[in-house]
């Protein structure tokens, strides 16, 4: 089988961490995005996995490369050289996804994040004998989303509403789909929209079909999403590993702390923390529900909430970075700096209080 993850533009909603790298490669939970999905397809039996990508695609290859020996896995790029939307990358990257075998193949949507549940989602699509299956997740404010209207004992799909002001349904388009080769002579190479072109179309031939996604679902593509998404991977972890949580008087909640990291005594961590490789948290440091990525130090008795800690930066003693701080990559904050909401652009020193929410550049 074969998948192609839609990676798209410039990650300008998740700057400043997308200034160093692209957005599949920010970390999430200790690894890149992407790696999510991409050993999620491979433990189903992917075996070539085609990157739809319109920025820096040599960096995410030469990135991917040890990834492609270490999972056994194919990992190819289909580079558009003007955004064709959501559908246009498919007619792209057509000659990749199409052997002759008639399977189906996957299309994710490269900020999402899961519990995948892409097992069940092939004895579904193999089972209906339509032409196209997408995922649905329930929300509890549909008119902020394009709804999808289903029929609920077979999953059939009848119409998409965007954005209702009267309620229709409260299931949205999750962003992962399982499309028989079919589908491709729907679409032409030009810009295109999966979900407002070529979904619709399907659904009027009574061809396209629905699965309620089990578990958690979140776009992780901007900074409030993403620490949501955390928590949401994070809870889902201690019900089926919680053996990869950190444990012991230091933890509250549920925390993910890398095996190369260190943190000193005192310190109290959670809930809803990850902890990169290489990072030192050192004596007396209190951390919650943020990010702290690879290669960071934080000193003494600093405090971390609801934030965004960059690759290799530093936290000063006595610091207090809060209400959604993102540092990029290679960013000092100062001993004693409070910074509420700052947005830091990578390779900066922070020598004074961000007193309110603003980009410093």
């Amino acid at each position: 089988m074969k998948a192609l993850i839609l990676v798209g533009g410039f990650g300008t909603r998740l700057r400043p961490l997308t200034l160093s790298v692209p957005k599949p490669l920010v970390e999430f939970a200790n690894k890149p995005m992407i790696l999510h999905q991409i050993e999620a397809l491979k433990e189903v039996g992917v075996t070539e996995v085609v990157l739809a990508i319109n920025y820096q695609p040599e960096v995410m290859l030469n990135f991917l490369k040890e990834f492609e020996n270490k999972l056994g896995i194919k990992i190819t790029c289909s580079q558009e050289t003007e955004p064709l939307g959501t559908a246009g990358p498919l007619a792209l990257a057509r000659d990749k996804l199409v052997d002759g075998s008639g399977e189906p193949f996957f299309v994710l949507n490269s900020d999402v994040i899961s519990e995948y549940p892409f097992a069940e989602l092939i004895q579904f699509h193999n089972a209906h004998g339509g032409e196209a299956t997408i995922l649905v997740t329930q929300v509890n404010e549909p008119s902020k989303y394009g709804v999808v209207v289903m029929d609920e004992e077979t999953g059939k799909v009848e119409r998409f509403v965007e954005k209702p002001k009267a309620f229709v349904g409260n299931k949205i388009n999750a962003g992962i789909y399982l499309l028989n080769p079919s589908v491709l002579d729907r679409i032409q190479l030009r810009p295109t929209s999966i979900e407002k072109q070529v979904f619709p179309q399907i659904a009027a031939d009574q061809k396209l079909f629905a699965m309620v996604l089990p578990g958690f679902w979140m776009d992780i593509g901007q900074p409030k999403d993403y620490i949501t998404g955390l928590r949401l991977y994070l809870d889902a972890l201690r019900k089926k590993s919680p053996s990869k949580l950190a444990a012991g008087s230091h933890v509250v909640g549920n925390v993910l702390v890398h095996e190369t990291a260190v943190v000193g005594e005192g310190s109290l961590i959670g809930p809803d923390v990850s902890v990169g490789p290489g990072c030192v948290v050192e004596a007396g440091v209190r951390l919650s529900r943020c990010t702290v990525m690879r290669g960071t130090r934080i000193k003494k008795h600093a405090c971390v909430s609801g934030s965004i800690i960059g690759t290799h930066s530093t936290v000063g003693q006595w610091a207090r970075i809060e209400n959604m701080t993102i540092l990029g990559e290679d960013v000092h904050v100062g001993d004693e700096i409070y910074s509420n909401g700052g947005v830091v652009l990578p390779h900066k020193e922070i020598k004074s209080s961000i007193l309110k929410p603003e980009i410093v550049m």
